[in-house]
């Protein structure tokens, strides 16, 4: 089967002879961008039932269906692995969804702070984001997007067998694969502050908290974006499905 297939991600179940109706976003693309036609074979996938060829059954200038014939890779899980961040300008938001998608984050949460300058922040537009990045890269899953909540509520919610490892500015420099090595397998999450740091408090009410380890990414200062894929190399790296 060739590799290079087009990737959609549906919502609907997906098993033998089942009949798609793609959307119309995605009809347009494969019958105006890629100019696919009856017969040709595109694979689909929707995060909980594996990866598939399907066959375009129908591919008029209204509308795109395409029949579901066998499965071609059952689904793959994942670390159980959340992003939290404070919620960054457009384009870089983008970027940092698709990378995080990438990276294997099985949630991606904004988190408001002090000093996030993000007006506001579109979970569809991260949604979009997320789906893809999961088709462009072969990923099975598109992680959960939640609504944006304020970094108190979401400290204070806080499921305690989850870790939150937080990337901390002001940690003395020293090997955060190490501190991570030491620590045994559970759940867990990545928290990625603003464009300046917490404030003051919101970092001491971090530190507060038992389920919390800070983590140094090191003597250079990195754009959040930046920091986001390094740190989640290095979990990935040290506790997930890198080892």
């Amino acid at each position: 089967m060739p590799s290079q297939l087009q990737r959609l991600f549906v919502k609907s179940k997906l098993h033998a002879g089942a009949e798609i109706a793609l959307e119309p976003e995605q009809a347009h693309y494969l019958r105006n961008v890629l100019r696919l036609s009856q017969g040709d074979q595109i694979l689909l996938f929707n995060g909980v039932d594996g990866e598939w060829l399907a066959e375009l059954s129908d591919a008029g200038k209204k509308k795109v269906q395409a029949r579901v014939l066998h499965q071609t890779r059952p689904q793959e899980d994942g670390p159980d692995l959340h992003y939290l961040f404070a919620p960054l300008k457009r384009a870089r938001l983008d970027y940092m969804a698709q990378k995080a998608t990438e990276m294997g984050a099985s949630v991606l949460r904004p988190v408001i702070t002090r000093r996030t300058v993000a007006e506001r922040v579109k979970r569809e537009r991260l949604i979009a984001n997320a789906v893809e990045a999961a088709e462009q890269c072969g990923i099975l899953r598109v992680p959960d997007v939640r609504e944006p909540e304020p970094l108190g509520k979401v400290l204070d919610g806080w499921d305690t067998a989850r870790l939150l490892i937080f990337a901390d500015e002001a940690a003395p420099t020293g090997s955060p694969l190490a501190a991570l090595a030491a620590l045994e397998p559970r759940p867990l999450a990545v928290l990625i502050g603003p464009e300046g740091g917490f404030e003051p408090e919101e970092r001491a009410a971090l530190l507060a908290k038992p389920f919390v380890l800070p983590i140094s990414l090191g003597p250079r200062v990195m754009r959040a974006d930046t920091a986001a894929v390094a740190a989640l190399a290095l979990v990935n790296a040290a506790l997930s499905d890198w080892r």
